[in-house]
């Protein structure tokens, strides 16, 4: 079993940044490929990021390429995404995710996902 915890939302005017954090209970943390999602109000939860176990392989949705960056430090057995330039749309709120995988590769598939957190909002005023 994998606790996830994140930390990080709040309110934050359009152009502004915010940096999410998501600190795991699991023992082997590298063990894990890590992803991050959101879910806006009467909207289904969406892919936002992930990263591959050794943290060498990333992807992004297109709405998020080039704005946000996601990372990780295995050693705080933590994953973060740093989000810039951020608009009215990325306003939702937005879980981490945990996926027990024996290869090196990220995914986006919401289903792969075995382990989440409870979300933290991120509002996006203009």
């Amino acid at each position: 079993q994998v606790q996830l915890v994140e930390s990080g939302g709040g309110l934050v005017q359009a152009g502004g940044s915010l940096r999410l954090s998501c600190a795991a209970s699991a023992r082997t943390f590298v063990s894990y490929g890590m992803g991050w999602f959101r879910q806006a109000p009467g909207k289904e939860r969406e892919f936002v990021a992930a990263i591959s176990r050794s943290g060498g392989n990333t992807v992004y949705a297109d709405s998020v390429k080039g704005r946000f960056t996601i990372s990780r430090g295995n050693a705080k057995n933590t994953v973060y995404l740093q989000m810039n330039s951020l608009k009215p749309e990325d306003t939702a709120v937005y879980y981490c995710a945990a996926r027990i995988t024996g290869t090196d590769n990220a995914n986006n598939r919401i289903g792969s996902y075995n382990y989440w957190g409870q979300g933290t909002q991120v509002t996006v005023s203009s």
